[in-house]
């Protein structure tokens, strides 16, 4: 199944349409993201893995391999090092995203594949599918949407969907 996020806030669930949040930059093609730019990478980015705060809430219902995040869970955004869009454990000697956050955009991350297979450094990292904030503003290039959207992709979702990105 593939999902589908538009650069106007539109999303297909799968038939059924809600609203989303992107980068306030809109959405540029893949070639042309570079990290920091805000902006959405246009494509279709395989759904990979999801992360949760077990300590927020519980294993989310879903048929792809889901991991609790723990506090030292760290996301590489450093273009010069090794690990760049990996995840890594903090402290980390490079620049990196703090996954473990106070607010809740990230107590639920659904991993996507770009810029993963082969790793291009600076052409984007961290780009994941997440928890809305309160009113939809802008994300820093991922797709967010509000916490029952999200669940109910996520019942939907099986190894081998994606989520595509249009202009």
């Amino acid at each position: 199944m593939t999902f589908a996020a538009y650069a106007d806030g539109r999303f297909d669930l799968a038939g059924h349409w809600t609203r989303c949040a992107l980068g306030p930059a809109g959405v540029t093609s893949a070639q042309a993201k570079r990290e920091g730019d805000g902006a959405s990478p246009a494509g279709a980015w395989p759904i990979r893995r999801v992360l949760y705060r077990a300590d927020r809430r519980a294993r989310p219902e879903t048929d792809l391999p889901a991991q609790a995040l723990d506090p030292a869970d760290g996301w590489c955004d450093d273009p010069g090092d090794p690990r760049y869009n990996r995840p890594v454990r903090l402290p980390y000697p490079a620049s990196a995203e703090r996954l473990w956050r106070d607010d809740a955009v990230y107590d639920l991350i659904v991993v996507l594949g770009h810029n993963d297979e082969p790793v291009v450094p600076g052409a984007g990292s961290a780009i994941f599918l997440h928890l809305a904030q309160p009113g939809y503003p802008p994300t820093q290039g991922c797709v967010a949407l509000a916490a029952p959207d999200l669940e109910r992709l996520l019942r939907l979702a099986r190894p081998g969907d994606a989520l595509v990105i249009s202009p």
